[in-house]
């Protein structure tokens, strides 16, 4: 631990037992939650910022999409709207979020996307929207206690795991490790892609010992070929890495690995860009002849922004899509996913019946 970290650390602790008092109410039953009838599968992490949320959800939706009926639910982080809204043709980043207009944008003919944030509220809500929902996914709900999940899944990040790290704000946890063992599978996301068995085995030791003898699976962020936006164009080799994610090193590896990398303008998770910001990133671009504005999908999204239509509308401008995949065994974490799902509808049809 840091200096800082140790300073902190009694703020940790009073968190702790304001974290821990809350979980405890809810396990016997004082505090509320409900269990709905369709089946609700719960993604999210311990720490604050990323784990790899949004690629394990869009993986989620491609996987079931052919067999049910799919809604997202998401709090809609740093959207300028609030309550519960059902996405349409007229929303954008701001007034969903960047994640869940991501969905929308990828899946909207497919998945219905939705943001609110009180999910207890929200679901019976969905279901009375859209008849024929039979599957609703939460987005960043492991915190969420109000909604009891048919299947939660616990992700933690490869090089920043929960085991390692500490409670906000020594450290970055929202709760206490041993909460982990409210999971029923978990994810170790953003491996390197030659992890060996003996890594393996002490990542998953090191994770049973707060979460019980529950599933591990190990993924990586797969990147495909960068897509243009805003114009359709080919990517040069020189590139402006523009970012607002919660960790963009793997991706400024990855740039760097690939192109000439000019320049990383970096800012914090979900940052709203502002038009004097996109002015000083074009002006770079602009002296840098054949350079490329090149982005995550989630900062895209963003960019779209029709303040920025006319300041970038002659920059070549690219975003990299990715996808979530496993290291090995993903056929057996899509049967514990579809298994879930089965369980818990061949339970409302026997009630029927």
């Amino acid at each position: 631990m840091s200096l800082l970290s140790v300073l902190l650390y009694p703020f940790s602790v009073l968190f702790r037992v304001a974290t821990d008092i809350r979980n405890h109410l809810y396990s016997i039953g004082h505090k509320k939650s409900t269990k709905f009838e369709v089946p609700v599968i719960v993604v999210g992490n311990l720490n604050v910022g990323g784990s790899g949320k949004t690629p394990a959800i869009e993986y989620l939706i491609r996987l079931l999409r052919n067999d049910f009926q799919l809604a997202t639910l998401s709090r809609g982080y740093g959207r300028r709207t609030r309550g519960l809204r059902f996405a349409n043709e007229h929303d954008t980043a701001a007034s969903l979020g960047d994640e869940p207009y991501q969905f929308f944008k990828n899946y909207g003919d497919e998945v219905k996307v939705v943001v609110g944030e009180d999910r207890a509220f929200a679901i019976p809500n969905i279901l009375h929207e859209w008849s024929d929902v039979n599957v609703i996914l939460l987005d960043d709900a492991y915190q969420h206690r109000r909604v009891t999940p048919h299947l939660s899944i616990l992700l933690t990040e490869f090089d920043r795991p929960f085991f390692s790290d500490h409670l906000i704000p020594s450290g970055r946890l929202r709760e206490s490790r041993k909460e982990a063992s409210r999971a029923d599978v978990i994810i170790v996301t953003k491996c390197r892609e030659e992890l060996s068995e003996n890594d393996e085995k002490k990542l998953i030791n090191r994770i049973c010992d707060y979460a019980g003898n529950k599933p591990v699976f190990f993924s990586q962020i797969e990147y495909g070929k960068p897509e243009p936006f805003i114009s359709n164009q080919q990517i040069g080799t020189d590139v402006v890495l523009v970012s607002g994610i919660a960790n963009a090193q793997p991706l400024e590896k990855q740039v760097g690995d690939n192109y000439n990398l000019l320049r990383h303008f970096e800012f914090r998770d979900h940052h709203h860009y502002s038009v004097k910001e996109i002015q000083s990133l074009a002006e770079f671009i602009r002296n840098h002849p054949g350079a490329c504005l090149l982005t995550t999908e989630k900062d895209m999204v963003r960019l779209l922004d029709p303040r920025f239509q006319s300041i970038l509308k002659d920059i070549p401008c690219f975003y990299f899509p990715i996808k979530m995949t496993f290291l090995k065994n993903g056929s057996d974490f899509d049967a514990i996913v579809r298994n879930a799902i089965e369980k818990v509808i061949a339970e409302a049809n026997s009630a029927i019946d």
